[in-house]
């Protein structure tokens, strides 16, 4: 047969390949049925049929748990609201988790009362002030404008810069300002008081920490800032709040943070010192309590001179007011 099909170069050969294969497909469609039903003879038509009626009556019985995961990621964007019957401005203000004053000034109310049912108004996605960025304002013109430091309008991740490094602004554009407060107008609900922070070492927490650095707390803890902003132009040093191992110091990924220190404190915490200028320690070294690690700058994505400052339980941030006070 092999010098059959060889002659006249082959020509016999491509026929016979074809006509193989169309053997062979005949025999598996004709004879596979057959095969399956004698090797798997539970599996028929009547078995898949049974097991998906099973499975339906199940899930109506309640046996199989079904549940809607939402999303809790933050709303990013300005929205508009319908005022409906029975609406208040605090009770719109709690529905969206903004201050009263927010929605005041966004839609210029004269008064909380100066709404009605129909109305559409402007909800911004945290409490503060929105703005449009005029010719020739800068990030820390319209900070000073609106009564807060730079590094908060810079924090808040969904406002964009023509420049991320200069944070330069493009006319037009609107920016988010957290915390802000209108000019010249009186805010109805007390404002967080930026407290003086004492000087490193002279109070312990409930967790064991002292204060890293001596300042005034430019921003808090929120859930798009994990820790707090501690300003100081004189720039002193940076002291660990508690004994520990360092596991990073330099600047490595994220840029951000610029040239930090994280130090393991062996018991499931851990502490962060962002934006430093100069860094003392490095990787491996055991420090105590109050010991200087560095110093306070503005490297990485800073406006200013100050310490940004976590603590980590689990590696999970938690608000450092909390264990500082």
């Amino acid at each position: 047969m092999a010098v059959v099909l060889y002659r006249q170069r082959g020509r016999y050969s491509r026929p016979f390949v074809h006509s193989g294969m169309m053997l062979l497909i005949v025999i598996g469609i004709t004879l596979g049925p057959v095969l399956i039903e004698e090797n798997f003879p539970g599996l028929t038509e009547s078995s898949w049929q049974q097991a998906e009626a099973t499975a339906v009556i199940s899930a109506t019985k309640g046996e199989i748990e079904t549940s809607t995961l939402e999303s809790i990621k933050p709303r990013s964007e300005i929205i508009e609201y319908t005022v409906k019957s029975g609406d208040t401005v605090s009770t719109i203000a709690e529905k969206f988790g903004v201050s009263i004053d927010t929605i005041r000034w966004e839609n210029n109310l004269e008064t909380i009362k100066s709404i009605k049912v129909g109305s559409v108004l402007r909800i911004l996605p945290v409490t503060g002030i929105s703005h449009k960025v005029q010719h020739g304002e800068t990030i820390y013109s319209i900070a000073r404008k609106y009564q807060v430091d730079a590094q908060v309008v810079v924090n808040w991740p969904y406002n964009s810069f023509a420049n991320d490094e200069t944070f330069a602004l493009a006319v037009g554009q609107e920016l988010v300002v957290p915390e802000g407060i209108m000019p010249k107008a009186t805010p109805s609900e007390p404002r967080r008081y930026y407290a003086e922070v004492p000087a490193a070492g002279t109070i312990t927490g409930t967790g064991q920490f002292v204060w890293p650095a001596s300042g005034r707390i430019t921003q808090y803890f929120v859930w798009y800032h994990p820790g707090i902003d501690i300003a100081n132009n004189s720039a002193p040093n940076a002291l660990a709040a508690d004994s520990g191992t360092v596991i990073v110091a330099g600047w490595p990924a994220p840029w951000a943070y610029g040239n930090r220190v994280l130090i393991d404190h062996g018991n499931g915490f851990s502490t962060l010192y962002a934006h430093l200028s100069a860094i003392y320690v490095s990787p491996g070294q055991n420090v105590s309590r109050g010991q200087s690690i560095g110093k306070i700058g503005s490297t990485g994505r800073s406006t200013g001179i100050h310490l940004h400052f976590e603590i980590r339980n689990g590696g999970v941030a938690v608000n450092p007011l909390s264990y500082l006070k």
